[in-house]
């Protein structure tokens, strides 16, 4: 079976047999299926009325467990924005209904962002239909070929979310 990458490929070795050119084998279709990707996390995420980004921190809160707390901080780590975009997003879900500001016990001056009731349940629903799509994406491989498949991609990128800094 031939795909949009195999023709790109046999263009470049025509035009540039002088290059070797197998990287764009690999990464051209990770690249490709990166943006199919992102179609269908739009999808999932849209039918839930969430942009990617709310999705991203209302799972985040999500997956810190009960009472799905953290601090503004920790947000910021796990969702790699800045400061001052992380909290135009906070100002924008509580508004939304989906987050709540509460103050830091620990902190006086700190705050915590918590999901809400609403917002626990949305990204419940938007989880379940993005791994709908995910699985549809990966329906032509095996359990075994999705397993060697995670594997290979998390040689390839441990080294990136394991740059100090």
């Amino acid at each position: 079976m031939e795909d949009e990458v195999d023709r790109l490929v046999a263009a470049w070795r025509r035009e540039r047999p002088d290059l070797d050119v197998e990287p764009l084998e690999v990464l051209s279709r990770v690249s490709r299926l990166a943006r199919h990707l992102d179609r269908a996390r739009r999808l999932a995420f849209s039918e839930h009325s969430l942009e990617p980004w709310e999705f991203d921190v209302l799972t985040a809160l999500r997956r810190a467990g009960s009472p799905y707390q953290l601090s503004p901080g920790q947000l910021l780590t796990q969702t790699l924005v800045t400061s001052g975009t992380m909290t135009n997003r906070i100002d924008r879900l509580t508004k939304k209904g989906l987050v709540e500001r509460l103050p830091d016990p620990s902190d006086r001056r700190g705050v915590l962002v918590r999901l809400t009731e609403e917002g626990q349940d949305r990204a419940d629903q938007a989880l379940a239909g993005l791994l709908e799509q995910e699985r549809a994406i990966l329906a032509e491989l095996s359990r075994a070929q999705r397993g060697e498949l995670a594997g290979l991609l998390r040689q390839l990128t441990a080294p990136f979310d394991n740059i100090p800094g």
